[in-house]
């Protein structure tokens, strides 16, 4: 058997699909991994074979800065850190604005290519993430059965009358303006018009005699995974899904780093871990901001220890820095969730579906795309609260933090029970065995 996993050139996609793979090569199996250069590393790290495979301009190997992208591409980036510093509906405006050039890149060619590497390869299972559109479009053309991940929030592929861009919910601590709100959905509506003539028009060319798609952003593969608990997701929600499986979490495996684990052993106090991830990690007045709450936290008495990524922020930037704080640039983020008692994040997916599968509360200040729909899920369970990442003020977020570090016992068991479920490699496992399920015929 070969499994061939197919993603783009951007760590936080990466590290999650190719922990899908563990299974495989768990059974002596070959796993090859067709993506860009800038995550060659990674898939050097899982001891997985590699085809070069560039699925669109940008590239991250774990943290991102502008000035490392390619030209048009910075620019793109910088307009992005400015949409979210203006706010919810600004951000997804400019998302929505630009996902043409960034989800369809080159869709014919890319397509062709990857066909070719399925020629290659010849791989008996494929998984694809499901925001690689170009590469999902050459496995329908060329009527290749494959898994479609949804790597983010499951709301990525929208149901009933949601569009792809346009939050079906978000945290109470948001509240945009009517007005601003339907011009969003507008827009989210036009873009998916064009997306999806785009979407027809390569499919067209690959395949002539292929069924057209109404909305190429809720199309999904023949088989549908989603990185995310089932446990957080609404059951009205879950009814619209196609046939699917929730995998809960893909988290990864670390190599140990002894002066982290130095860290960890040094002192019994709680652990508070901090990360904005690799793209909004550049946010670090808001990083600013929660270290000033975190230096004021007291649990019984007694102060916390905090972790903290800072990513593309000096550290410099977020002032006095307490003896005992552990802050770097990168962090192992799965180990240190592992030791945390909170965890202080921008709401994306793998933070959100590390952080349940080891128990961690968090507070949550999303800024962009499937963040809100995520902390808002996390809110209505109990498990987080979230703050507008551009008001929220140090009194609330240590405030938030306090509760969250004692958490209430009905929430604290319900977390634990879902943490139980999620570790070992579930994910991974429900991955693999989501394939012994028989394709279903053509009519």
């Amino acid at each position: 058997m070969t499994l061939l996993i197919i993603g783009p050139d951007y760590a936080s996609h990466l590290y999650p699909l190719a922990t899908l793979g563990a299974p495989w090569r768990e059974r002596g199996e070959r796993v090859v991994v067709a993506s860009g250069p800038a995550t060659a590393g990674i898939v050097e790290e899982f001891g997985f074979e590699r085809i070069d495979l560039r699925l669109g301009r940008g590239s991250n190997p774990g943290v991102i800065r502008a000035e490392d992208q390619p030209k048009g591409e910075d620019d793109t980036l910088r307009g992005f850190f400015d949409a979210t510093r203006r706010g919810m509906v600004e951000t997804l405006a400019f998302q929505a604005q630009a996902r043409l050039g960034d989800l369809l890149w080159n869709p014919v060619e890319i397509a062709r290519e990857v066909q070719r590497i399925v020629a290659e390869v010849q791989p008996t299972a494929v998984i694809v993430d499901h925001l690689a559109f170009s590469a999902r479009l050459a496995l329908i053309a060329g009527g290749i059965r494959h898994a479609d991940v949804v790597l983010g929030h499951p709301s990525a592929l929208p149901v009933g009358d949601e569009v792809y861009g346009f939050p079906p919910a978000w945290p109470a601590a948001f509240t945009p303006d009517a007005a601003e709100l339907a011009r969003l959905r507008e827009l989210c509506d036009a873009v998916r018009d064009d997306f999806t003539a785009s979407w027809n028009a390569a499919l067209a060319e690959l395949d002539p005699a292929a069924p057209l798609s109404s909305d190429a952003f809720g199309e999904s593969g023949d088989i549908l995974l989603l990185n995310y608990p089932a446990e957080l997701h609404p059951p009205a929600r879950t009814a619209l899904l196609p046939t699917h499986a929730f995998l809960g979490s893909a988290v990864r495996a670390e190599a140990v780093d002894a002066d982290v684990e130095r860290w960890i052993a040094s002192s019994e106090l709680p652990i508070v871990y901090v990360s904005f991830g690799s793209f909004l990690s550049v946010r670090g007045d808001v990083l600013a901001l929660v270290a000033e709450a975190l230096r004021g936290v007291q649990v019984s008495g007694l102060p916390v220890r905090v972790a903290m990524a800072t990513g593309s922020t000096d550290p410099a930037d977020l002032g006095d820095i307490p003896d005992g704080w552990l802050v770097r640039a990168f962090l192992p983020q799965v180990r240190l969730l592992a030791a945390a008692d909170l965890g202080v994040t921008h709401g994306g997916n793998n933070s959100v579906t590390e952080a349940m599968t080891e128990g961690v509360p968090l507070v949550v200040l999303p800024f962009s795309t499937d963040q809100f729909a995520g902390a808002a899920a996390l809110d209505d369970a109990g498990f987080a609260e979230s703050f507008d990442p551009n008001t929220v003020t140090v009194p609330q977020l240590r405030a938030a933090a306090e509760r969250l570090l004692e958490m209430e016992n009905g929430h604290r068991a319900r977390l634990d029970a879902m943490a139980d479920a999620l570790r070992g490699g579930a994910g991974a496992r429900r991955a693999f065995d989501a394939f012994s399920v028989p394709p279903v015929p053509v009519a």
